[in-house]
C-alpha cells in the first residue's frame, strides 16, 4: 500500500513539473474612494452654493427632487448603492457615470440660470427598471424657495 502511495506522489509531482510553474492570478485591490473633479455647465455661478448628496440605486435617486434658487451653484454628491449608473442634466450638457458601490462619489455642478423644472436621469443602462429612474431639479426665483 506505501508503494502505490508513493507511485501516486511521484506521479503527480513529475506531472506538475512538466505543466511548468501554477501561474498566480491578479487580484484585483479595492479601489479607495475617489472624488473626481465637478462637471460644470456652461452657466458661470452669480449666487451662493448649495450641496446635495444623491444615492443612485435600482430603479430610483434619492432624493429625486431638489429645490434650488435660481443662480446658485448646485453641486450634487453621487454614489451608487449598487452597480454603475449616470446622472445627466436633460438639455443642460451635464452627464457623468457613477462609480458602483464602494468605487466612491463624483460631484456634478449645474447653475441654472432661469426658474424653472430640469429632468436628470440616468445615462446608463442598469437593468429593467432604468427609464423609471427619473428627477426633478425645480428652480425658483430667489427668496421663494421653502425654509
Amino acid at each position: 500500500m506505501m508503494m502505490i502511495l508513493a507511485l501516486l506522489a511521484t506521479a503527480v509531482a513529475t506531472a506538475m513539473r512538466a505543466q511548468g510553474p501554477v501561474p498566480q492570478q491578479a487580484v484585483p485591490q479595492q479601489a479607495g474612494p475617489q472624488q473626481t473633479e465637478p462637471q460644470q455647465t456652461g452657466v458661470e455661478p452669480t449666487g451662493p452654493e448649495q450641496t446635495v448628496e444623491v444615492t443612485a440605486e435600482r430603479f430610483a435617486f434619492q432624493p429625486s427632487e431638489i429645490t434650488v434658487p435660481v443662480g446658485t451653484t448646485l453641486k450634487v454628491v453621487l454614489k451608487s448603492d449598487d452597480t454603475t449608473h449616470g446622472f445627466r442634466i436633460k438639455g443642460e450638457g451635464v452627464n457623468v457615470q457613477i462609480p458602483k458601490r464602494g468605487r466612491g462619489t463624483i460631484t456634478a455642478t449645474f447653475t441654472p440660470a432661469k426658474a424653472g423644472k430640469y429632468t436628470f436621469e440616468c445615462s446608463r443602462i442598469c437593468g429593467a427598471g432604468h427609464g423609471f429612474m427619473r428627477g426633478t431639479i425645480v428652480v425658483v426665483e430667489r427668496g421663494s424657495e421653502a425654509k
